[in-house]
């Protein structure tokens, strides 16, 4: 290797892709093919990006699978980037073997932090946990350190161990001052500020206020029945009802836990849970019906009981019932809350991250994008959408992932 390509990854190396550029920029060898890649990545030109690393592959010869192995770990990773998330997983696996097999250790490592992240990104987060545990962690560089303990935070983060998440940032932040990359130490900085902003809001006797991820860590550890509508399931310590597939039971018992201790009327129930507007005979039986298998469901934690005007909740232990309920609560949130992160996402990875059909998704991009709450660019499979960041909330807790004890 000559000394432009050594001097060109050596800056790419410390997040100086200007500086790799002006050494490569005008050669077309495999190697320089490679390095202009990562550079246009690093400048976040995608496109080009990828362009020139399938071009650097294709130059290198079949001999040189190690350098093949390389470019497609960087194609996966600009495809996380641009948040394509059906990119093959396969070509990902492959790549992987290859440099294992050839004791390339540190890019071994790369590439299973990348198919963790994006196992992270959809909400597989066991998987992406056995992923982190296979990494070799003394072939990490200190850039790779840091980007695997926002991996570990961003797992805690998803099922709400602040402490955890808190100990993975720290550790992050030390290797990013030793990586020396200001992109990279900002990206850890953002998630800090994460613990301390609001992921939740907490409704309780009328008054609502917001909850930062250590406050509902705390609020899972007591004797609150709570019922989470960010997740809808409800939860009594470590016993969990999960209604996610029952929306309308859900919407039943956030209603009464929402009134307690007073109870609710059979109409507000009719409205909330069917949106009934003139209830009839067969709105009231169906009530009775869904009544009952709430009733039966919260057996174990709760007593749902009918009063003269309608029915309460009474929780089976000493503790009080509180409504955990999403930052902003609106039709399409969960959409909202992935296009949060300020990257570019295709309608298809939004369907794939939110566990959705295809239709459903672009008809809520169609309804999003009428009302200025989205923006889109590109045209056909190439088209994005993207929003700016909702500013005053975190938006860990609008991801589609287990509790403790699910």
């Amino acid at each position: 290797m000559d000394s432009l390509i050594t001097a060109a990854a050596r800056a790419l190396a410390t997040g100086d892709p200007l500086g790799a550029l002006n050494r490569v920029a005008l050669r077309d060898d495999a190697p320089a093919l490679a390095l202009r890649g990562i550079a246009m990545a690093q400048l976040g030109d995608m496109e080009r990006a990828r362009g020139l690393v399938r071009r650097a592959a294709r130059a290198f010869s079949p001999r040189e699978a190690v350098a093949r192995a390389r470019c497609t770990v960087v194609e996966a990773e600009i495809a996380l980037a641009s948040r394509d998330l059906a990119w093959p997983a396969k070509s990902l696996v492959s790549a992987l073997t290859v440099l294992e097999t050839q004791g390339d250790r540190a890019n071994a490592a790369h590439a299973r932090l990348l198919e963790a992240r994006r196992l992270l990104l959809i909400g597989r987060l066991d998987e992406a946990e056995r992923q982190l545990a296979q990494v070799d962690l003394p072939a990490l560089t200190p850039a790779l350190r840091a980007v695997h303990e926002l991996a570990v935070a961003g797992i805690s983060m998803r099922r709400v161990q602040a402490g955890a998440a808190r100990a993975a940032l720290t550790r992050a932040a030390e290797a990013a001052r030793w990586a020396r990359i200001p992109a990279l130490a900002a990206e850890v900085n953002e998630a800090r500020a994460l613990l301390k902003t609001p992921v939740a809001r907490l409704i309780s006797r009328g008054e609502e206020r917001p909850l930062a991820l250590e406050e509902v860590e705390a609020l899972f550890a007591s004797k609150v029945l709570v019922m989470d509508a960010c997740r809808n399931v409800v939860r009594a310590e470590s016993k969990l009802v999960q209604l996610a597939r029952r929306p309308v039971l859900f919407a039943l018992a956030r209603a009464l836990g929402e009134a307690w201790p007073g109870d609710v009327a059979r109409d507000v129930l009719l409205a909330q849970a069917f949106g009934a507007k003139h209830a009839d005979e067969s709105h009231r039986a169906r009530l009775r019906v869904e009544i009952g298998r709430l009733r039966g469901l919260l057996k174990p934690i709760a007593q749902v009981t009918a009063t003269k005007h309608g029915f309460t909740l009474t929780p089976r232990g000493s503790g009080d019932v509180v409504v955990l309920a999403r930052p902003v609560e609106e039709r399409h949130a969960a959409v909202l809350a992935f296009l949060a992160d300020g990257e570019s996402w295709s309608g298809s990875a939004l369907a794939l991250a939110l566990g959705a059909s295809a239709r459903t998704v672009q008809r809520a991009l169609r309804e999003l994008t009428a009302e200025g709450k989205v923006r889109s660019f590109g045209r056909g499979r190439a088209r994005r959408w993207t929003t700016p960041p909702l500013p005053g909330f975190a938006t860990t807790l609008l991801l589609t992932a287990p509790l403790p004890g699910g």
